[in-house]
């Protein structure tokens, strides 16, 4: 596994903090009305992503995920004006500002999205792993999904063939504990995820999503076993979110304690506390990374705010591939 050093955790502490102020600054304009649709935040699971993309091989390795979906594509090395702009619908954006919050995408920086179907990407990571098995490339697929969608028939499916054909994948649920508003117990008759993988015989295990060394130490022995041509492994990942599950989300299911209580876990201020406490930084410097922050969340805000809508064109075009199809209006 690569190193985690003083580096490692200022960049942690610099990239999670920027994508929980990116998501609270989300969070902002979608009451205001600039964004709209679902907003699904990140708030809390940063750890898990940044342990991830440690243990990644960023020249190659790729991710897919669900919904809550707007730090990844921009740890992956999309820039992160465009993810906002997507989520303003600006032409700008990602997707030319038809995908919006929950399809984020950039084959250039090799995340597969965002996905509106609970579990409907689960199949798709193993996909892009057969396809990666079959050019004979040692590339891995990072499949994530939400505790919900471990409910999916879909999952059993594509694990009875992954396992089959030994895919090159790792399965990430990040288990936040309420699918929507059902917590895990009352999904099923155990509470442990991870033993979904027993029934294929995966290598399975539950992870603290809490901790982003721990999370890349799991993530890169996974990822090593299906570099080597050994098949997928199956990690559930116990995390919290801190906002509801959508902008939408009254939160009735759980208390203000249980939230406050989690809070005490925040993965910004364990990892703030060890910079700290290895004197790795000193509150100057790190009101400096602070302050760097605070400004690129201003930057991504005033670029949506500033760039075009997409074309009317462009909508039809991107459905349509039949210029002449005469159902079209006219005049658009």
């Amino acid at each position: 596994m690569k190193k985690i050093t003083k580096e490692t955790y200022l960049k942690w502490y610099e990239d999670m903090l920027f994508w929980r102020k990116f998501e609270d600054k989300l969070a902002q304009v979608y009451i205001n009305q600039k964004v709209r649709g679902f907003l699904h935040l990140y708030n809390g699971q940063e750890a898990v992503l940044a342990g991830a993309l440690h243990a990644m091989d960023l020249t190659k390795d790729k991710m897919i995920t669900a919904y809550r979906n707007h730090p990844q594509p921009i740890g992956m090395g999309v820039d992160p004006k465009k993810v906002m702009a997507e989520l303003y619908g600006k032409g700008t954006g990602t997707s030319q500002g038809l995908g919006g919050s929950m399809h984020i995408f950039s084959k250039e920086h090799r995340f597969y999205g965002g996905h509106g179907i609970v579990g409907g990407q689960i199949p798709l990571g193993a996909g892009l792993a057969f396809a990666d098995k079959y050019k004979g490339s040692d590339a891995v697929t990072l499949t994530f999904m939400g505790d919900g969608a471990t409910r999916q028939g879909s999952l059993h499916e594509t694990f009875n063939l992954a396992m089959l054909w030994k895919l090159p994948v790792v399965f990430c649920v990040e288990n936040n504990g309420y699918a929507m508003g059902t917590s895990v117990a009352r999904t099923a008759n155990h509470t442990d995820i991870w033993k979904l993988g027993l029934g294929y015989e995966m290598p399975c295990r539950p992870v603290d999503g809490m901790k982003p060394e721990i999370v890349a130490k799991e993530l890169d022995e996974a990822i090593s076993r299906a570099r080597k041509g050994e098949g997928p492994t199956f990690l559930e990942i116990r995390t919290y979110r801190y906002r509801g599950h959508s902008m939408s989300d009254a939160q009735h299911y759980r208390t203000k304690e249980e939230v406050a209580k989690m809070q005490e876990q925040d993965p910004i201020s364990y990892v703030l506390h060890t910079i700290f406490e290895k004197k790795w930084a000193t509150e100057k410097e790190i009101e400096t990374i602070d302050n760097r922050v605070k400004d690129l969340v201003t930057e991504c805000e005033e670029f949506a705010e500033n760039s075009p809508w997409p074309e009317k064109n462009v909508m039809y075009d991107t459905v349509y591939e039949q210029e002449d199809y005469p159902f079209l209006p006219h005049k658009l």
